[in-house]
């Protein structure tokens, strides 16, 4: 793959402004305009506008920079390095397994690319329960039209994986629509690999847009630099100590740099930036602080076809079905978005229940395998509150997610919806992901055996790689962390933008969500600090936010 172009290396030769922890000399103080935690969804848009906007403007990225030459589709590379604890990151209780990014450009950096506009129905709640009168669909279009132009997020035309196109053949058998999923791509080559990094830069992520686009224009970028607390004093935010993390990048080296900024934006994601906050002691007068944190609980069910499947082979995720998630209002019965996720040996044997014999057997049928998960949307009903962040005793993150008989009730059903689906499109045998379930030849048999199976925590293999909430945007302090504009409650110069502000779940893959709600954000925000309101409008966005191809 080295004869593709490299940003990363370009950048650097240019003379990006780049402090890693691996340099022998580091500053013990930095000011700037915007300090920004995390170079993910939230934080990469942000950099790129307030750069734009002649800010001086400095990212802050615990993970490593990594670009496509480090990219080499292997799983035992990209886990460790690319991923919030190695890919292993769990719940409390260990019942639910998260994959969160931890690199330069975080989760856009190694996801699937599946991109959904809000849907209308979340944003409908939100205006109801959470006083945000701008959150309509028609407010927030011309800022989804923006960052969609700037990340060439649209239709994917080419045919289908095999893996997308046995949901596609058993939705048509069943009657159930099950249309394409648009992709932030440009230049794609198919190859499937995108959980790993894109080894061609055809993913347009934070890693190959906004972040450079940030640093051409002076912003400054910390590299295994963890924001380690913010020093708060008369309702502001007066520094942000960050840690230089030792050559593993997991734990502190001892030297610490100071940070001193205007204002403070927290881009970490949901999970790490409510953990700063409450690491940091920030006012948090109604307990909200890392409540309400949802993570689309997510069900697996595997299938054995008789022809090969290659689930590993081209795109990832490029057709979906809804018809399970607008079935009942939005605090009824818990709906379900499906999707066919990539199939790689490592994640597929950690995921994929069985034991010994049993799990070498499916393991051996690899290639014939096919696999589709269901996104529990969670945070409408009172059944479903989602989870809180706390801390560990050594100050680091950890999601407390209780899954309750409301959920249990969801998976069941979510489980059952997916084999008939397999079954419909051909699958010789069945095999729901859950530590007491077998193998089902037969959709009867099937139905009967995941009708009988005990709903448990870490019988049912449950995963995400959807985290939200945390730090709730709302009209009032009594419902959300921050205000509408992004701004905390309680501390003037210290926004969110991130996953993190959701007031409940998606319930659809929250990427583009994110890009389009921090554009608006840090549109807003670039206007209050350089006194320009113009930059507040979707029309200045399109200067800040060029076409991918520029």
């Amino acid at each position: 793959m080295s004869s593709f172009p490299d940003p990363i290396a370009e950048g650097l030769a240019r003379g990006w402004k780049v402090l890693d922890a691996g340099d022998t000399a580091l500053p013990e103080r930095i000011d700037c305009d915007v300090a920004i935690v995390g170079t993910g969804a939230g934080g990469g848009i942000s950099a790129e506008v307030l750069a734009r906007a002649g800010l001086r403007v400095l990212m802050i990225e615990e993970g490593p920079l990594k670009s496509s030459r480090d990219f080499n589709m292997r799983e035992a590379e990209a886990y460790p390095q690319l991923y919030q604890e190695s890919a292993a990151r769990k719940t409390k209780d260990k019942a639910i397994g998260i994959l969160q990014g931890r690199c330069v450009g975080g989760s856009t950096t190694v996801n699937w690319t599946s991109s959904f506009r809000t849907p209308a129905s979340t944003l409908a709640w939100w205006r109801e329960r959470y006083g945000l009168e701008d959150f309509s669909a028609e407010a927030l279009a011309p800022w989804f039209a923006q960052v969609e132009r700037r990340l060439s997020i649209g239709p994917w035309f080419v045919t289908p994986n095999r893996n997308n196109e046995l949901l596609r053949r058993g939705a048509d058998e069943l009657g159930i629509t099950a249309p394409a999923i648009l992709r932030n791509v440009r230049g794609c080559l198919n190859l499937g690999y995108c959980g790993m990094g894109c080894p061609t830069n055809a993913k347009q992520s934070m890693l190959v847009t906004t972040v450079p686009a940030a640093l051409d224009a002076g912003a400054t970028l910390c590299v295994r630099a963890r924001a380690a607390r913010l020093e708060i004093a008369a309702g502001r935010v007066a520094a942000l100590d960050i840690d230089w993390l030792d050559a593993a990048g997991l734990r502190p080296d001892g030297r610490r740099t100071r940070v001193r900024a205007a204002h403070y934006v927290l881009s970490g994601g949901a999970i790490n930036t409510p953990a700063l906050l409450l690491r940091s002691q920030a006012p948090d007068p109604h307990r909200l602080t890392g409540a309400r944190t949802f993570l689309h609980p997510t069900v697996v069910s595997a299938a054995r076809f008789e022809q090969r499947v290659d689930g590993f082979a081209g795109a990832p995720q490029t057709i979906f079905s809804d018809h399970f998630l607008e079935r009942h209002p939005l605090d009824g019965p818990i709906g379900y978005k499906i999707e066919a996720p990539p199939i790689h040996p490592v994640l597929f044997a950690i995921t994929l229940n069985g034991f010994g014999q049993t799990h070498a057997q499916r393991m051996n049928d690899f290639a014939h395998m096919h696999a589709l998960i269901a996104l529990l949307r969670d945070g409408f009903h009172p059944h479903a509150p989602g989870g809180r962040v706390e801390l560990r005793g050594d100050g680091s993150a950890v999601l407390d997610y209780p899954l309750s008989d409301f959920v249990f009730d969801g998976a069941r059903r979510a489980l059952l919806s997916m084999a008939e689906l397999q079954f419909a499109a051909g699958a010789q045998e069945v095999y729901p992901v859950h530590e007491l379930a077998g193998g089902y030849r037969s959709w009867s048999e099937a139905r009967a055996a995941i009708a009988a199976l005990p709903m448990e925590p870490l019988l049912l293999r449950v995963v995400s790689a959807h985290a939200m909430g945390g730090c709730a945007i709302a009209a009032d302090s009594r419902r959300g962390v921050v205000r509408p504009d992004g701004v905390h409650w309680q501390l003037a110069n210290l926004s969110v933008h991130d996953g993190s502000l959701f007031p409940t779940s998606i319930g659809a893959n929250p990427q583009l969500s994110i890009y389009g709600i921090t554009a608006r954000l840090a549109g807003g925000l670039a206007a209050r600090l350089t006194g320009r309101p113009e930059l507040a409008t979707p029309d200045a966005m399109a200067a800040a936010l060029p076409d991918a191809a520029t």
